[in-house]
């Protein structure tokens, strides 16, 4: 939209030109009129006046004809321009819901129209986008350190048994740790939304990546007894190695996470040629159609209990990572049959200069 009008500028200025052509022809011609009438109607009087003083009278006329259709001309065909100009005015202070009337015929005008308004909505749902990051933000970095502060004065307390004292100490230990992955996963989310291009690339084996990130998170798997069923290609691959780990980490502390004891978790990583495909599925409890439209959200939590660790970052930081990497990302689930993360990447290999 903007694109368009901003290449149909030049056509704004041609028709302000021919407007200001036809209201100084206008003129002219009005001119001509009024002396042509005296001379017709009074021939003494334009006998009598000298023709300075006729052509006076004749601009003067002209002029104050002239005016009067000029303003109603601009009026009615700059009425919109009015309206956009007294709306940025409201935009300025904030009150991102203002729209602008466009004209009832189809002029440049409606494109400049149509694109203030697509322009306020698209700036009220940023808005809205960052007073829900906010909020959840204050929430979620909230809720650990009320818990935290709160078991610390318990240990305060003299008549506490050592067992009470481990448990308090246990759940500050793990609200730290909370803390510390959201506001790791919080720099790292930003870091990447401000970067527009993949950076440090090296060759490396994707394979042997992913391997490496499920031994990392072994004390989690582990502890439930889950097993892998993996079949992994062996694809060499050029990105940031440090970079697309965090998206295998996460699906994969996602999958061992939502699986229960005693489950499964399934790898399968192939290429066709021109793209690489990753898919890691679960046999957990699954997501309805409501979790799987905001699952990459930032701080959305399928769990509203929030009975299962987490912050809601981990996938949008593996969304945002893959998006960089000029690949997808998407899901496939039904409830209480599991869950499967797809990331399609295209196929990069290193080129010898």
């Amino acid at each position: 939209m903007f694109k368009n009008l901003f290449r149909k500028d030049w056509a704004i200025h041609i028709t302000i030109t021919i407007i200001m052509f036809f209201i100084l022809l206008t003129s002219s011609g009005i001119t001509m009129l009024v002396i042509l009438l005296i001379r017709r109607i009074f021939p003494q009087l334009f006998i009598q006046l000298a023709p300075v003083s006729l052509t006076f009278i004749a601009f003067l006329s002209s002029t104050i004809i002239g005016t009067g259709v000029s303003l109603f001309v601009t009026r009615h065909f700059f009425k919109p321009v009015d309206g956009i100009i007294k709306s940025q005015k409201k935009v300025a202070n904030g009150d991102f819901s203002v729209r602008v009337t466009p004209p009832k015929s189809d002029t440049i005008i409606t494109d400049l129209v149509d694109g203030f308004n697509t322009m306020t909505e698209e700036l009220g749902s940023t808005e809205m986008f960052r007073n829900d990051f906010i909020n959840n933000f204050s929430h979620e970095f909230k809720t650990p350190i009320v818990s935290i502060k709160g078991f610390a004065k318990q240990l305060q307390n003299d008549d506490i048994s050592e067992e009470q004292k481990k448990e308090y100490i246990s759940i500050i230990v793990n609200e730290s740790d909370r803390l510390a992955s959201m506001s790791s996963n919080i720099l790292l989310l930003t870091k990447f939304e401000n970067q527009q291009m993949v950076t440090d690339k090296t060759e490396f084996y994707l394979d042997e990546q992913i391997r490496k990130c499920i031994l990392l998170l072994e004390k989690q798997w582990s502890r439930k007894n889950i097993e892998f069923d993996i079949d992994l290609n062996e694809i060499k691959y050029y990105s940031n190695e440090e970079m697309l780990s965090h998206v295998w980490l996460n699906i994969l502390g996602n999958a061992i996470k939502f699986t229960p004891e005693n489950g499964m978790v399934r790898i399968k990583c192939y290429s066709d040629g021109s793209n690489v495909t990753v898919r890691i599925s679960d046999n957990g409890i699954g997501m309805n159609e409501k979790m799987q439209k905001h699952i990459f959200d930032k701080f959305y939590q399928g769990d509203d209990s929030h009975k299962s660790a987490g912050n809601g970052l981990g996938l949008p930081l593996a969304k945002r990572v893959v998006t960089l990497c000029g690949g997808t990302i998407s899901v496939r689930s039904n409830e209480n049959d599991g869950t499967t993360f797809i990331v399609r990447l295209p196929a990069e290999k290193k080129h010898d200069p």
